[in-house]
């Protein structure tokens, strides 16, 4: 979130073609105890979200959404990992249209036919986090664009993850990622980043979406665990924050999308720990 990127971002910069500067991780290493965990935290969050797909309608406001996540991460044994989170008042992000990220469930909200919902959500279960974010196309009548977008910013999660292996680096998702997004003509937000994911919600590193000097590539080993989230707008790259200090928007009220996956380093590749298919 937000102060994270605060933290670890002064002043970020994008370039491009970069050689890999290799340097000794301070990345936390999974012993296979808590990677056994983390999967069960990590398949809550997975089944809320395969839930929210399902349920979410046209009439529903944004805190009915909030509502049911919370319920359900709380049945399953776990707590929300973002509910008070530097203050967050929820237990999703639920951002509409063209909210790109951090959007606080509010009652007044309704959700429309044609919106695209991006909902971001985390799982906290015998100490270990889980987190995960879809985009939901509202009812059977989605505008070409939108789906065209929401398209591309899953196809860049996807492409992010198959550089997921040990000898691969930050560098190799950044880019990809970064690639698929330029084909399609779309914008990188490069405000807000995937991170780490274990004990504490927001680990290192911070994993970019786009090709940069600002932090140490770090090469991948077995056992990390990484929070691969794409944000891709339509029209332009800039967010403004609103006054709630959280909701972020795209200045020409153009539309974003994102998704999110946990992902496990693995000894010949990776696991998706929030793979909504396995639940």
């Amino acid at each position: 979130m937000r102060e994270l990127l605060k933290r670890l971002l002064p002043e970020k910069k994008a370039q491009t073609g970069l050689p890999r500067r290799r340097k000794k991780s301070k990345v936390k290493i999974k012993t296979a105890e808590e990677i056994a965990i983390m999967r069960q935290s990590s398949r809550i969050v997975a089944t809320v979200l395969k839930e929210v797909s399902e349920i979410i309608k046209p009439g529903m406001t944004t805190m009915d959404v909030d509502a049911y996540a919370e319920k359900r991460i709380r049945e399953m044994g776990a707590t929300p990992s973002f509910k008070g989170y530097y203050g967050f008042p929820a237990s999703i992000c639920i951002s509409v249209n063209d909210e790109v990220v951090h959007g606080i469930p509010r009652e007044d909200k309704r959700i429309h036919k044609g919106d695209i919902v991006k909902v971001d959500t985390g799982a906290f279960f015998e100490g270990y986090h889980g987190d995960s974010c879809i985009t939901v196309g509202v009812g059977k009548k989605i505008k070409p664009a939108a789906k065209r977008l929401m398209k591309a910013a899953e196809e860049a999660l996807y492409k992010g993850i198959e550089q997921v292996k040990p000898g691969n680096s930050l560098l190799d998702i950044a880019g990809a990622v970064e690639d698929l997004v330029m084909e399609y003509g779309y914008y990188v937000v490069e405000d807000f980043t995937g991170h780490g994911v274990g004990q504490a919600l927001h680990e290192e590193p911070s994993v970019f979406n786009f090709r940069t000097r600002q932090l140490p590539n770090v090469i991948l080993e077995p056992g990390m665990v990484l929070a691969i989230e794409p944000i891709v707008n339509a029209a332009t790259k800039e967010t403004i924050t609103l006054d709630d200090k959280w909701t972020v928007i795209t200045p020409d009220k153009s539309l974003s999308a994102q998704y999110e996956h946990t992902v496990l380093v693995t000894k010949d590749g990776y696991d998706i720990l929030t793979d909504r298919n396995l639940v």
